[in-house]
């Protein structure tokens, strides 16, 4: 694809959770490990995450959810990466996701789900393993 430079991923907290220090402290994990971090801020809606990452230019979405609506909103933002022909963008995700919805999720589209107490390290590994390899 001849893209270069560092991994560009937006961070984003949809819907109405208002808690994002979990989201913060991922964004700057990636940011130190190298990547490109657009963080949006609190009650984006799926319509906004999905337009910020196009515009970016974004290889991945991090979407941060503790309000239990995470089956509603992650189906939307692959629905409209779909819609806009942007579905080589990655959607990972983190929260507090029950067991049970992640293999449904997963089948939808989601690449990985990070439940409580997985490191920042693991996240940022896996983003680096499975989002475009950087170049330069």
């Amino acid at each position: 694809m001849g893209v270069t430079g560092p991994i560009r991923v937006v961070v984003a907290k949809p819907g109405l959770d208002g808690h994002d220090r979990g989201a913060k402290v991922i964004a700057r994990a990636l940011r130190d490990a190298g990547m490109e971090v657009i963080y949006t801020g609190l009650h984006q809606t799926p319509e906004q995450i999905v337009d910020t990452a196009i515009q970016e230019d974004a290889d991945a979405i991090g979407l941060s959810i503790l309000s239990g609506a995470h089956n509603t909103l992650f189906a939307k933002v692959l629905e409209l990466l779909r819609e806009r022909d942007a579905e080589d963008i990655k959607v990972f995700g983190g929260g507090i996701i029950p067991d049970e919805d992640i293999p449904p999720l997963k089948a939808l589209g989601v690449a990985e789900i990070f439940t409580p107490g997985a490191t920042t390290a693991s996240i940022v590994e896996w983003v680096n393993a499975n989002v475009r390899h950087a170049v330069g």
